[in-house]
């Protein structure tokens, strides 16, 4: 799988969700350390009333043992568990400390809460923040909402899904505004819907995006390319 995604990738970023997952991660980074790329945060799913606070403090001693590209995952989840809803935002609100001390993009997840995540961000924006709104399936006007907090959205899979409304949306979000994700193992494009998704199918959203916009696909490689390696500092590296 790694070698499949290395023939037609330069680099993937790493979402981090727990602490179990951080030497998973690492493991990962070691064997191709030019092409993986990790980053630090707790998945709202895994943020738990009860010990949340205590992982988190774990996770910020992290930061001295290893150099992170991005904060994230972090963000909103009101689709599985409403009732951790105040501690997943206190956890967000650690982490955007985390991103703005660091100079780092914030990863964002919000399934069933991009109202209420756009008003955390806009809370917490004082001209630092920036990141992405990873796997936007978000309206028009919430992704104009998100471009004037200064952050991306990321398009995945779900823009190849008939009844998805991804695409329609695509067609009025400037493309200096998106970035390609796979979210995998979820969320898998067609042809490969309800199957295992790996980052070797991003070139199928791309091609998906370039459709949309009416654009070659070397376009749509190269500029989503550009905005993710300026927003994660790693320009002069590409």
């Amino acid at each position: 799988m790694v070698e499949r995604a290395q023939e037609v990738l330069s680099h993937v970023f790493l979402p981090n969700i727990d602490l179990d997952s951080i030497p998973q991660m690492w493991d990962l980074h070691s064997k191709a350390p030019d092409f993986f790329f990790p980053m630090l945060g707790l998945h709202p799913c895994y943020v738990k009333t009860e010990d949340y606070k205590s992982v988190l403090a774990s996770m910020e001693a992290q930061w001295e043992n290893h150099r992170y590209f991005g904060v994230g995952e972090a963000g909103l989840d009101l689709y599985w568990d409403k009732s951790h809803f105040a501690a997943q935002k206190d956890a967000l609100r650690v982490q955007c400390a985390w991103a703005r001390e660091k100079d780092l993009p914030l990863i964002l997840h919000a399934r069933d809460a991009i109202p209420e995540l756009i008003e955390l961000i806009g809370e917490e924006q004082d001209g630092r923040l920036k990141g992405i709104f990873h796997c936007f399936t978000g309206t028009v006007e919430e992704a104009k909402q998100i471009q004037d907090l200064n952050f991306l959205v990321g398009i995945g899979g779900v823009i190849t899904y008939k009844n998805g409304g991804v695409a329609e949306v695509c067609e009025h979000i400037p493309l200096a505004q998106i970035v390609l994700e796979t979210d995998a193992p979820y969320l898998s494009p067609k042809p490969h819907r309800g199957k295992r998704n790996e980052s070797s199918y991003l070139p199928i959203i791309a091609r998906k995006l370039a459709e949309v916009k009416g654009i070659p696909i070397g376009e749509v490689a190269r500029v989503t390319s550009e905005n993710a390696l300026e927003l994660f500092q790693l320009t002069t590296h590409a």
